[in-house]
């Protein structure tokens, strides 16, 4: 069974910093492409950045030079580290992992964790 788990959400206060965890389990994670994305209620899921099982690194254009995403296959874990937040930054955060197999694709989501940044 795939599990894709984050954690690492909460409130914080524009200019502050989180961290996003997200532990995957029931794939082989270094074989997957990961990826953090966001969404608030009534748009679309937007890209916020992404790794791959190569290490390129895509960031979306909104948060490039504040968030760092990282992973570790030791620990099947990905990570997203976001500094100088603003409050356009709330949104519920989901983790993804996705690659394609013989024109097969896989690709799982997390449930998602809140940010909120507000005064």
């Amino acid at each position: 069974q795939v599990q894709l788990v984050e954690s690492g959400g909460g409130l914080v206060q524009p200019g502050g910093s989180l961290r996003l965890s997200c532990a995957a389990s029931g794939i082989a994670f270094t074989v997957y492409d990961m990826g953090w994305y966001r969404q608030v209620p009534g748009k679309q899921r937007e890209l916020v950045a992404s790794i791959t099982s190569v290490y390129s690194i895509n960031y979306g254009d909104s948060v490039k030079g504040r968030f760092t995403i990282s992973r570790d296959n030791a620990k099947n874990m990905v990570y997203l580290q976001m500094n100088s937040l603003k409050p356009e930054d709330t949104a519920v955060y989901y983790c993804n992992a996705v690659r394609s197999l013989r024109a097969k694709k896989y690709d799982y989501w997390g449930q998602g964790t809140q940010v909120a940044v507000s005064s």
